[in-house]
């Protein structure tokens, strides 16, 4: 089974949650996928980490680093740059915060990245993609640019259009579709 199959089968299994839930857009919906129970997990960090490489292959970016808007973001950047060290790679990971540290630096953007160079932001679940046109915009104001946008899920609620409308692509490991659908 490819390892794209597993992430997809531990997302069912540890993510997917069915009933009655509240969106952060004040929707509601049907089923919920709390991506923090796979990308904190250490199958689930493996699997993030073979997968995302692939996806960053498939699309032909090469970037410097990975990251996104913290909490969703964290384990997935962390996953696919220790899965390129272990293949002998430097790809380091970033975290943006909400707002910027009010003490210290006064940094938003933390990790080793530095302005001027190429990233690509990343998603547990990208639903509207209001999180990641917010770390892209905390990025591009720090100075680095963005290729484009990877996600564990597209929960296909206008996230890839409102990223494309601003100039990004969106790859994804999987559609909220592909995991809603029987296992066959």
């Amino acid at each position: 089974m490819s390892a794209r199959a597993q992430l997809l089968a531990l997302l069912r299994r540890s993510s997917l949650q069915r009933g009655d839930f509240v969106l952060s857009s004040g929707g509601r919906s049907d089923y919920y996928i709390d991506g923090r129970k796979t990308t904190m997990s250490g199958e689930g960090q493996a699997l993030i980490g073979a997968v995302g490489l692939d996806l960053l292959a498939a699309a032909g970016w090469e970037p410097a680093a990975v990251g996104g808007l913290t909490l969703g973001a964290d384990p997935v950047a962390y996953a696919i740059a220790n899965a390129a060290s272990r293949q002998g790679r430097r790809l380091d990971a970033f975290t943006v915060r909400k707002e910027p540290k009010g003490h210290g630096a006064g940094r938003q953007v933390e990790g080793p990245v530095r302005a001027g160079q190429e990233v690509v932001v990343v998603e547990d679940v990208l639903s509207t993609g209001t999180s990641a046109l917010r770390a892209i915009e905390a990025i591009e104001a720090f100075g680095a640019r963005v290729l484009g946008v990877l996600a564990l899920v597209d929960r296909q609620m206008g996230g890839p259009e409102a990223l494309a409308a601003r100039g990004y692509r969106l790859v994804s490991a999987c559609t909220a579709e592909e995991l809603l659908a029987p296992e066959v």
